[in-house]
């Protein structure tokens, strides 16, 4: 029987799933990379660390499913969206390590821009806000500060990408240099209301067109693995940046449906259709798929510190040894006894994209335990979630009315029910929660007719279970009320 294989390349690792035409997982693999902080603010990854690793659970994940090459119908990829890798063409070799999404090292460039009246020429063409969240800031920073970067790029010796086009790369043996519209239109670069490379953009930013990929359908052919990789050559037939994948792997392909993604970072995505819907409230316009893998738009607001607060407990104080201890933790008590954390660790994001805000625990007495911060941890991604919510209600003229939910974190029973009740709106999590890869790899089977529409698709799908909102509107407010004030506290600008 025929699979497809789907690489979900993340933040703090690679997974890779293998899925029969049921939408069952018949295989999977996963395993964790190094996180590199050289400075206060700076993220880095080894781009041939993360090669290394993806190849070895994408063999892993193959010989788990008993699957040899020729089972596989077509490889997906799904990524981390705006980290930023530049590599020699002639030796495939990274010139600096990977600048992370996380990053805020290019927040004076950012203000630069602005203070050149270019914000607006960037959001009218992009969809998004100077922030250095994005990765045409961070591709600048590493033209000025790697030696010899510019003068190589202008000459067509270096490439340009996010994590897929490294990928992409790396598994074709430097046949393919290409990405997709949902991860071109977070580079800065990208004109979502025509579909190609910006020269305007370019220019502004200092970046060589000819270093940038070549933009294809997220459904559809973008070449195969050299041989070597799994035994013989394989279709890459799908793309997408994780956040659309997910929406698309959730069944989101009509304009009014949403997903909210509990990774890293929590990203609460809305199809708005083929026609781009401009946010006045803090979110951004981005590029998303239609029911066929085709280009359409979707609002998005991205919070960049959600699960990543779970593993900070872990890592950071030692609260929890394990992420999935924090749920027994938070249940122990009634409540976080007014304490709120706000996880702004590398600045706040949408709807606030304040760049100099930074983390804060709020409200503490004496009484407080760990199971309290712990409760205050999760609390805070529906917390952050809400606020994304209420602004893309605002821009869309219309509130949720079910949230469908995934990522590490929806498996959080607790999380799940704190977050209908803050929303007040029902949530579905499906049977599968990594709905990133399952995005892919349905991207990927539609462009080689394995599946053949929605409809086959849908029946992939299963709903596990559904939250409803069991808090009572005067308390879900005054709740919020805390959280917003909270929020105040730890603002660095006008806003606060």
């Amino acid at each position: 029987m025929p699979v497809v294989v789907a690489v979900d390349q993340g933040t703090t690792g690679t997974t890779v799933l293998v899925f029969d035409r049921q939408g069952r997982v018949v295989g999977r693999a996963y395993s964790e990379f190094t996180q590199h902080y050289p400075k206060p603010g700076w993220v880095e990854h080894d781009p041939e660390e993360i090669w290394r690793v993806t190849l070895r659970v994408l063999r892993q994940a193959c010989r788990r499913a008993r699957v040899r090459a020729r089972d596989v119908a077509a490889l997906g990829i799904t990524n981390q969206r705006e980290t930023t890798v530049l590599w020699d063409r002639r030796s495939g070799r990274p010139v600096y390590r990977a600048i992370v999404w996380q990053d805020r090292r290019t927040a004076p460039l950012c203000e630069e821009l602005r203070a050149r009246g270019l914000a607006d020429v960037f959001r009218k063409k992009t969809g998004l806000v100077l922030d250095p969240y994005f990765s045409g800031t961070k591709l600048r920073w590493l033209l000025e500060h790697v030696p010899r970067a510019a003068e190589r790029a202008r000459t067509g010796e270096i490439a340009f990408g996010t994590m897929d086009s490294w990928l992409m790369w790396k598994l074709s043996g430097g046949a393919v240099h290409a990405t997709d519209p949902t991860n071109a239109s977070r580079t800065l670069l990208f004109d979502i209301h025509t579909g190609a490379w910006d020269a305007e953009l370019c220019a502004h930013l200092g970046v060589p067109a000819g270093m940038l990929p070549a933009v294809k359908p997220s459904s559809g052919e973008f070449g195969a693995t050299e041989p070597s990789v799994l035994g013989a050559p394989v279709a890459i037939a799908g793309v997408a940046g994780d956040q659309q994948a997910a929406l698309f792997g959730q069944g989101c392909v009509e304009p009014g449906t949403a997903k909210n993604t509990y990774g890293t970072g929590c990203f609460l995505l809305m199809n708005t259709g083929a026609q781009p819907v401009a946010s006045r409230h803090g979110l951004v316009t981005t590029a998303a798929c239609d029911a066929r893998g085709g280009r359409a738009y979707a609002l998005e607001g991205s919070v960049f510190i959600a699960g990543a607060a779970i593993q900070w407990l872990r890592d950071g104080l030692g609260l929890v040894k394990k992420a999935a201890e924090s749920e027994r933790l938070a249940r122990s008590v009634d409540s976080t006894l007014g304490v709120y954390l706000v996880p702004a660790f590398v600045g706040l994001g949408a709807p606030h994209w304040d760049a100099e805000a930074r983390g804060a625990l709020v409200g503490l007495t004496r009484g407080v335990t760990r199971a309290h911060v712990v409760r205050a941890a999760l609390e805070a991604l529906a917390f952050q979630t809400r606020d994304v919510a209420d602004a893309m209600a605002a821009d869309a003229g219309s509130r949720l009315s079910t949230l469908r939910v995934d990522g590490g974190a929806a498996a959080n029973d607790f999380l799940m029910q704190f977050q209908a009740d803050v929303l007040g709106v029902p949530v579905d999590r499906p049977r599968v929660v990594e709905t990133t890869a399952m995005g892919a790899a349905f991207l990927a089977g539609l462009a080689v007719g394995l599946w053949k529409s929605q409809a086959e698709l849908e029946r992939a799908r299963r709903i596990d279970r559904r939250f409803q909102p069991r808090m009572k509107p005067e308390v879900r407010d005054a709740l919020y009320r805390g959280w917003q004030e909270a929020v105040r506290r730890v603002r660095s600008g006008p806003g606060r």
